[in-house]
């Protein structure tokens, strides 16, 4: 083994990421990435290696911190991230600039890392899983006091600020109890097209071929609404939602009640930025939303949309052109992608 030269050694002090080589530290037995956050070891017991191989055939192992045997891109602050997320998900998380702190980063640097890894800014984050934590307590039957209690919310009207049930908490606890919807089945060119609307609007537009189906997914969703079918009363709704089913390209004005997590708006928020006729994949979106490690989480958030056409999840195609899944079937897929070609 030879002791680490001085251009190393100077990416090393400064912490820049150079994937050329890795370095062990005698006195820990470990060996890192240029660029780790630990803290800076004396030069005398540093060494270089080409490779992570070469370090661990020296006896060194990685550093779990930087993760210099992993050989996925940005790997490191990954795992940074990661540890991160763990912090802010305990019990007793420390603050924002603690959990920084905690991660070797300045605040600002880690703000701007966590974004661009999770695709939500810590604080996002924190709301995002309090809210799932909330909406988890109500649907288990817990009080709302108590559920407010165990999701850490800092003041009893926050869950009706933000909005992000979109019912009251003890309705969204009872199954929607007591809270009204009103819908209408129509035809349309993909079959038949269901249009549910509350009074912040419309909240889902499901297609199938079968009006008691329909009519049955919204009841699983919502098994203690009250749902009330009223075609009458929502033709102009519905009219809009069939001229949108039967020509994607047109604009959709009507007001959307959207019920998902930070990250799954930030997926849909992207989708309906996108023109018609424009297609996009899994991982390109995961990347347009500042998440590039995140087309799984992509697939999901475009498996859990509601709002068929309205937030246009069928312009999301396989890296290979494939069609891959949609909630409302592969064909009426393939049908809208072709109408929004043709259009």
């Amino acid at each position: 083994m030879e002791q680490i030269d001085d251009t190393r050694w100077e990416a090393v002090l400064t912490r820049e990421r150079d994937d050329d080589f890795v370095f062990g530290v005698k006195t820990t037995s470990i060996y890192c990435r240029p660029g780790c956050p630990s803290r800076t070891p004396a030069r005398r017991n540093v060494f270089a290696f080409p490779n992570p191989a070469a370090a661990e055939a020296a006896g060194f192992r990685p550093c779990k911190r930087c993760a210099p045997d992993d050989v996925a891109p940005d790997a490191d602050r990954v795992r940074l991230i990661e540890r991160a997320c763990a912090l802010l998900d305990a019990e007793d998380a420390p603050s924002l600039a603690g959990v920084a702190s905690e991660v070797g980063l300045s605040r600002f640097h880690f703000q701007r890392l966590f974004r661009k890894v999770v695709g939500v800014t810590p604080g996002e984050y924190v709301r995002a899983r309090r809210d799932a934590r909330f909406r988890t307590g109500l649907a288990g039957g817990a009080s709302v006091t108590t559920a407010l209690h165990d999701a850490g919310y800092g003041s009893s009207s926050r869950p009706y600020a933000n909005g992000m049930l979109g019912m009251t908490p003890t309705r969204y606890r009872e199954g929607g109890r007591d809270e009204r919807m009103t819908y209408a089945i129509a035809p349309c060119s993909l079959g038949r097209v269901l249009v549910a609307t509350t009074e912040r609007g419309v909240c889902a537009i499901d297609l199938g071929d079968d009006d008691e189906e329909l009519a049955a997914a919204l009841a699983r969703q919502f098994p203690n609404a009250e749902r009330v079918r009223d075609d009458a009363a929502l033709r102009e709704t519905v009219d809009a939602a069939v001229a949108l089913v039967d020509d994607p390209s047109r604009p959709f004005t009507l007001p959307l009640d959207v019920r998902g997590t930070a990250f799954q708006r930030r997926v849909w928020n992207a989708l309906r930025a996108m023109r018609p006729g424009e297609h996009t994949t899994y991982a390109a979106l995961a990347v347009a939303v500042g998440s590039p490690r995140a087309a799984q989480a992509v697939g999901a958030a475009c498996a859990a949309n509601r709002l068929a056409v309205a937030i246009p999840c069928h312009r999301v195609v396989r890296e290979d052109g494939g069609l891959a899944g949609y909630r409302w079937g592969v064909e009426r897929k393939r049908e809208l992608l072709a109408q929004e070609a043709s259009a």
